[in-house]
């Protein structure tokens, strides 16, 4: 226990003059507050040596109590107990870049390089232009960089840390390797932040620990001839960040930043910068909104250049795409959570007050209605002259167009909330008992396969399979012709998500919190993605990008090839419905009762 509040519970860290600790603030009794307890022991036999340590720790805590920054640590508290000074700051959940890079024994790969890099110059920056005088942080290397749970850079140990004043020479203090000349020679300015800056790049890009390498000697190492990986673009940064000469380098770091964002727009890692709420706003802002009167728990269409959502305020709205001007809305009885379909310019929905309605697209009035005995939350859809759906009495429908007269309809035994799957043989639907059905055109059952919960994932049909999830925490692919398992994907938790495929990648989300991509052909997982909510929505592939909306309210843009985060937009509600792209404009809809337009 110390200063009795307290309560140490690890050494996380160790120097030479002292130690950080983890510990827990028992001043917060009913929850675990954990800090980081820096200490300094101060045994120098020098009364004079001694006073500058203590100057310096000091220092170090003046200087962080000022500071307002995302990528700085917060300070508690300060204080000294004997020979024992300590300083209480926010705890980092994370690594430093020094352990991953020594976890991965390799240089790390260029794109993280490039989003930390970036950071760190916008925390530099703040530094730099910080008043009423500048600050040079004088240490800048790997091991005190974290990395935090968010995946975004924190800049610890500000123990040399220091204000900046024109025409003053400093102590010859810093890192062997990272420190420019001009830094030993007692002369620390903004520029020396940023060769260190370089050099910790360099680090990154190549694993070469430059304090096993002779002083200024990165002239003769270049990046690619150790890691012919790295782009020229940003070996060329990076050669200028660390030029022997001050006056050759970057002349502040928003000049370096710059030309880094310029490497990332070139090679595609400037889509895949985070963003936290401030920059979010800043950098993705919607093309426009409509707010209806109710949560949007369905998906969005578009045809001939008009938006067609459902609400739970029991309406269907028919938008402008390209503003979101109202042009007309369809009242019906109860919640539209159905994906409106669209055929020669009719419109057709299911409605929890028990009917399929037809609408005209072009007046907006009913033709004709199919009434059921429950609600209606499967979509329609058209194939072969007939309006395909399902309802919460527990029957898959077949409605002929021409005379609004059921077909056939076929009992499942119970509700049927999935989309069906139309091939040019068969129509494929599950229900809430864990039934998967094949019918015939006539509405004969080819084969039936049955799960251990309810199916509410809409099958898709591809390459002979037959795909779709279940809330028995698997996800399934069938032969399409016999009904047999190909193979089966384990999730830790059931999925209403419905895949969607693109080539060999096929997509869906769990109540796991993950949206994964599996290889199609064997269910090898190519990757998954951790979303902070379970993912009810479903995604859709568009060059090469995974769109998919998660319970966190979140719309995710992920990479479909190895599911690196693009970008992340965020609603104030869940987001249950799949997106639309069309002319790379995304529309969607939340349960913060807007629809959303937004570049892809």
């Amino acid at each position: 226990m110390l200063f009795n509040r307290y309560q140490i519970q690890d050494v996380i860290g160790i120097g030479g003059m002292g130690s950080v600790y983890r510990a827990r603030d028992l001043h917060f009794p009913n929850v675990i507050k954990l800090v980081a307890v820096k200490e300094m022991i101060n045994n120098a036999p020098d009364p004079l040596v001694r006073q500058t340590i203590i100057q310096n720790f000091e220092r170090e805590a003046n200087i962080l109590v000022t500071l307002n920054h995302v990528a700085i640590p917060q300070i508690f508290d300060f204080f000294s107990i004997d020979e024992r000074s300590y300083l209480v700051l926010e705890y980092v959940h994370g690594r430093d870049l020094e352990a991953i890079l020594q976890e991965n024994n390799e240089p790390l790969h260029e794109d993280n390089v490039i989003v930390w890099a970036i950071e760190l110059c916008d925390v530099l920056e703040y530094l730099h232009s910080y008043k009423p005088e500048p600050i040079i942080f004088r240490d800048m290397k790997p091991s005190n960089v974290m990395i935090n749970q968010q995946g975004r850079i924190v800049l610890v140990d500000f123990g040399i840390a220091k204000n900046f004043k024109t025409g003053q020479k400093g102590t010859m203090i810093g890192t062997e390797g990272y420190s420019p000349p001009e830094q030993y020679r007692g002369d620390a300015t903004p520029v020396a932040d940023i060769y260190a800056l370089g050099a910790t790049l360099h680090h990154l890009l190549t694993n070469h620990d430059p304090r096993m390498e002779a002083p200024f000697s990165f002239s003769e190492r270049k990046i690619r001839s150790i890691n012919s990986r790295v782009s020229l673009e940003l070996e060329i940064v990076i050669d200028t960040a660390l030029q022997y000469n001050p006056e050759e380098r970057f002349q502040s770091v928003a000049d370096m930043k710059n030309a880094l964002l310029s490497v990332a727009k070139k090679t595609g890692a400037l889509s895949r910068l985070p963003m936290t709420k401030k920059s979010q706003s800043q950098s993705i802002k919607p093309l426009w909104t409509f707010k209806c009167e109710d949560e949007i728990r369905g998906s969005v269409t578009f045809d001939n250049g008009k938006i067609y959502c459902g609400s739970y305020d029991n309406n269907l709205y028919v938008l402008d795409a390209s503003d979101g001007s109202f042009l007309w809305k369809f009242p019906s009885y109860g919640g539209i959570v159905g994906k409106p379909a669209i055929f020669e310019n009719n419109i057709y929905i299911g409605s929890e007050d028990k009917k399929m309605y037809c609408i005209s697209a072009w007046t907006g009035k009913e033709l004709w209605t199919f009434s059921t005995d429950g609600p209606i939350r499967s979509s329609v859809k058209i194939a072969e002259g007939h309006a395909f759906f399902g309802s919460d009495d527990g029957y898959l429908y077949a409605v002929n167009l021409v005379s609004n007269k059921i077909t056939w309809r076929i009992d499942s035994g119970s509700a049927v909330r999935t989309t069906p799957f139309i091939t040019k043989d068969n129509v494929y639907f599950g229900n809430e008992y864990g039934d998967f059905f094949c019918l015939d055109f006539s509405g004969h059952v080819r084969w039936r396969f049955k799960t251990k919960k309810a199916i509410t994932s809409s099958p898709i049909v591809d390459g002979g399979m037959v795909f779709f999830a279940s809330l028995d925490s698997t996800f399934y692919a069938l032969d399409a012709k016999s009904g047999w398992v190909v193979w089966r994907f384990r999730m830790e938790k059931g999925s209403i998500s419905s895949p969607y495929k693109s080539e060999n990648y096929l997509v869906f989300g769990s109540a796991d919190n993950h949206i994964y991509c599996l290889e199609s052909g064997n269910a090898r997982e190519i990757w998954r993605y951790k979303t902070e909510h379970q993912v009810s929505g479903s995604p859709i592939v568009h060059n090469n990008s995974v769109y998919c909306g998660s319970a966190d309210g979140t719309l995710y843009s992920l990479d479909l090839k190895n599911g690196q985060l693009r970008w992340k937009f965020k609603t104030d509600d869940l987001i249950t419905g799949s997106p639309v792209i069309i002319n790379n404009i995304l529309y969607i809809g939340s349960s913060d009762h807007l629809i959303y337009a937004l570049y892809a």
